[in-house]
């Protein structure tokens, strides 16, 4: 029901635009031979009104030009019937293309409405006809439909809101104004001022409406879209301008011909708008039009210095030799604009292209200036700061950042500009080696780069890759020389606090036993010859005392290193260790796999891989509940340790990550492990059970103290 309703009134508006095209067109062209009429009769040598299309004239400088005033009328109706036909079939491909869009629709009235009324035909030939108010009210509905396309257009709806606000009441004037002629309410009797303001605000709203939506809401292709509308309305006004002041030029009214000529151009330069907005409507995938400004802003300024440059050559020439139409001055000036229109040409180009899109038509004078900017001493920081605002400025970038990878993770390391639209992402590549990400934004929103755009984006990269890695090498040597001073600093802290503690327990534990030893051994001198029994009870006591001490600094000297390892070594004490869980009522099954010859290890190594795998081996005790477990030692290239500890248990849990962190266990594996500057993983094995491994790095033959 909805969609017959939609199709409805859809049928209902292309027959209203079929309808008005056909009545405007037939109106058009039954005014063609009562405007030829009156432009042969009264308008060729006599003031006939205001619209006419150019100014009384004489038989005698007609003649002059093979003219009378029958083919000079004959000329302006050709070239008045021409632009209004450009626009007819304009509206008549895109009604027979896009019938069932809206906005289609909207610019068939509007291209109908506004090649009917733009030339003065219609307003001559319907004067003091039944049909006089005709021209007024097309002309009318062509500026509503043709204002509502531009609020519309491209994807058919008022962006922002408000804008409806302004275009209702305008409407409503333009239909009081038809309503009410010869009033006061007729714009015709407006004052100059008020009818102009009227005009002047709906047209800024317009152009309002479409910058906002170009920057805020549209799409690559629609921004695609307004480009051509703009570009075509921009040249079609600028070259109205231009014309229109040719012909108040005194040196027009003595050639009759000069406005044959004049409207033909005024024309053709008004024939652009359909041409340009007809691309916009019917082709989804519009070529690049950014080349074509470029290149029409580069002649047209190119023209006008050449026309202004002849100009003033001749004029200046002519007064210095007091002469006037000289072929040598001609000749002349003729020359010096022939041999100054390439260097200008280039110049103009250079400037347009950095105006638009910046320098990447030259990347050699862009790696020149970052070049000379490098060979000033500067900071790491400073250094990649100035690739970033090199390569924002080179191509007028709103938002450039280049971010380096350090330890896995990438960190934004220097940036240039605020703005950000859509983000693209190079990778910064070096000797094989992705070190960094460039980041930039593109000027406008969804906009793509250019070919140009991404060979110079290509060099940037390259001469950026080497400056990363040099950055970042500074950055790993000041890196590592804070790890190490902050490592020296736990170092000093570490020995200060196991010195610590060894005085305390020498002060509070050894030294009292100590000295209770030597005041029993002076009590029992007193007895030995008094009370012989005393002296005996003393002397038992005594031996306890000491039996006590023994064993105390026992422990304490395990706790600095275990004794098994100046007995039996590492292998061995492993070895002891194994053989006590063996016996103990746990069923585990353990292996030991040593490599045949062990190299001599420093005693931090040794201390460090028998406390990992004891830990190890508890763990698998405690937690693991496996049958079988594995443990290996090997030398790598002769300066490195590698131990693991494998078991077929059920796994490390979820809620602890294979990075050292979970139980106090865990973490002393972690931390014995990252002091000797190694390498350490606790992971779960795909086929279940765990795996500790951890690579110890040592010094052959060279004692760690």
């Amino acid at each position: 029901m909805v969609r017959k309703r939609k199709d409805l009134k859809l049928r209902l508006l292309q027959s209203f635009v079929f309808l008005f095209s056909v009545l405007t067109i037939v109106f058009f062209l039954n005014n063609i031979p009562h405007y030829y009429e009156i432009l042969r009769s009264e308008c060729v040598l006599d003031t006939c009104s205001s619209l006419a299309p150019a100014p009384p004239t004489t038989l005698k400088k007609l003649a002059v030009y093979h003219l009378t005033p029958d083919t000079y009328s004959l000329w302006f109706v050709i070239i008045e019937s021409t632009l209004a036909l450009l626009f007819y079939l304009a509206a008549l491909i895109i009604f027979l293309k896009n019938k069932r869009d809206g906005m289609g629709l909207l610019a068939v009235i509007a291209f109908v409405a506004y090649g009917t009324t733009f030339t003065s035909l219609v307003y001559i030939g319907s004067e003091g006809g039944v049909m006089a108010w005709a021209p007024e009210t097309i002309a009318a509905i062509g500026r509503m439909s043709l204002f509502l396309f531009l609020l519309l257009f491209p994807n058919g709806r008022l962006v922002p809101r408000w804008t409806l606000f302004v275009f209702v009441p305008f409407c409503v004037i333009q239909f009081i104004s038809l309503l009410m002629p010869g009033s006061r309410f007729e714009l015709l009797k407006w004052p100059d001022t008020a009818r102009l303001l009227y005009y002047l605000l709906m047209i800024s709203v317009t152009i309002f409406s479409q910058i906002f939506r170009y920057r805020r809401v549209s799409g690559s292709v629609e921004q695609q879209q307004t480009k051509w509308v703009v570009y075509g309305v921009a040249i079609s006004f600028i070259g109205s301008i231009i014309l229109s002041g040719f012909f108040v030029y005194p040196m027009s009214a003595e050639n009759p011909v000069s406005y044959i000529y004049l409207s033909a151009l005024l024309y053709a330069v008004v024939a652009i708008i359909p041409l340009t907005l007809g691309l916009a409507i019917l082709r989804r995938r519009l070529w690049d039009i950014d080349p074509l400004v470029n290149r029409t802003i580069l002649y047209g300024v190119l023209s006008l210095s050449i026309i202004l440059l002849y100009t003033g050559l001749v004029m200046y020439l002519s007064s210095l030799f007091k002469t006037e139409g000289s072929f040598i001055i001609s000749l002349i000036s003729t020359a010096v604009v022939a041999v100054l229109f390439s260097p200008l040409k280039d110049r103009l180009q250079r400037i347009l292209n950095r105006l638009m899109k910046g320098r990447h038509d030259d990347p050699y004078s862009v790696l020149k200036e970052l070049g000379d900017q490098l060979s000033q001493p500067l900071a790491p920081e400073e250094v990649l700061q100035v690739v970033a605002e090199t390569v924002k400025g080179a191509l007028r970038l709103p938002f450039v950042g280049i971010s380096i990878r350090m330890n896995g993770e990438e960190k934004l390391a220097a940036s240039s500009g605020g703005t950000i639209h859509d983000e693209h992402y190079f990778f910064i590549v070096h000797g094989g080696e992705e070190l960094g990400i460039l980041t930039v934004s593109s000027r406008s929103h969804k906009e793509v780069f250019t070919a140009e755009d991404l060979r110079l984006l290509d060099v940037m990269l390259r001469q950026t890759g080497p400056i990363l890695q040099t950055v970042k090498m500074t950055w790993g040597m000041q890196t590592l020389a804070s790890d190490l001073q902050v490592s020296r600093e736990r170092l000093v802290l570490a020995r200060e606090e196991e010195r610590l503690q060894i005085r305390r327990n020498l002060h509070d534990d050894l030294a009292p036993k100590l000295l209770s030893l030597s005041f029993n051994v002076a009590a029992a001198e007193q007895y030995v010859k008094k009370n012989p029994d005393k002296t005996l009870e003393l002397l038992g006591d005594l031996r306890n005392v000491i039996r006590t001490t023994v064993t105390e600094i026992r422990t304490m000297v395990h706790d600095l290193r275990p004794p098994t390892l100046d007995e039996f070594g590492l292998i061995g004490s492993i070895q002891a260790r194994i053989d006590e869980m063996k016996k103990s009522s746990v069923p585990l099954m353990v292996s030991f796999s040593v490599p045949d010859q062990m190299p001599l290890l420093p005693a931090a190594v040794e201390v460090a891989a028998y406390r990992i795998i004891t830990e190890a081996l508890v763990n698998v005790v405690k937690h693991a509940r496996a049958a079988r477990c594995s443990v290996l030692i090997r030398v790598i290239s002769e300066k490195d340790l590698e131990i693991a500890v494998i078991d077929d248990g059920i796994g490390l849990p979820s809620h602890i990550k294979p990075s050292g962190s979970g139980g106090i266990g865990l973490k002393s594996i972690w931390e014995r492990t990252s002091e000797l500057g190694g390498h350490c993983s606790i992971e779960k094995i795909d086929t279940g059970g765990t795996r500790v491994k951890a690579l110890l790095p040592f010094l052959q033959g060279e004692e760690i103290t």
